[in-house]
């Protein structure tokens, strides 16, 4: 497995479908991988909920990487957070393709409206290694901070995360 995957963190990325393809004889093995990064996961969402987010910057940081850097396709999730900045739900809200996934600023928007939430973060990761925000990651973070304005939502930041590490549009003065 290491040397189809790469790194243990890829081979814990991977899909139960992708694991499966690689060791068809061993669904005990993709069961226990399989439940070993669930429970990891929900190990990391539960000490997320239990703070504000904004004391605990890192361990979100720490999560996303975990969860999104090394995945082969782009996702979308956004976290809610209340007006204690406390986490309410974290979605994913799209799976996308090598290189691109769908991020529409009108749903993410009715979804924190729906929720309650008092602010936002979207995060996203990378597949290519680099963190670096496009064109398209600016301006479409522009359009979505509009959207939040418009209705009272803080869009708190947007984070990318790659293999290579991570970039806040916050820390890099685009929001």
């Amino acid at each position: 497995m290491l040397l189809e995957f790469g790194s243990l963190g890829r081979v814990l990325a991977a899909s139960p479908a992708r694991l499966r393809q690689v060791v068809p004889n061993a669904p005990l093995v993709v069961s226990h991988l399989s439940d070993t990064r669930t429970a990891m996961m929900e190990a990391f969402r539960s000490e997320l909920s239990s703070r504000p987010l904004v004391s605990s910057w890192n361990d979100l940081l720490e999560y996303l990487m975990a969860d999104m850097a090394l995945l082969l396709n782009e996702r979308v999730r956004v976290l809610h957070l209340n007006t204690r900045n406390l986490l309410i739900r974290d979605e994913v809200m799209s799976e996308g393709t090598i290189d691109q996934a769908a991020f529409y600023v009108r749903e993410i928007v009715r979804r924190a409206l729906e929720l309650g939430s008092a602010s936002i973060v979207v995060a996203h990761n990378h597949p290519s290694g680099s963190p670096e925000p496009s064109r398209a990651d600016i301006d479409l973070t522009r359009r979505l901070k509009h959207g939040c304005d418009a209705v009272g939502v803080r869009l708190f930041d947007h984070v990318i995360v790659a293999a290579e590490g991570h970039a806040s549009f916050r820390a890099r003065g685009l929001l």
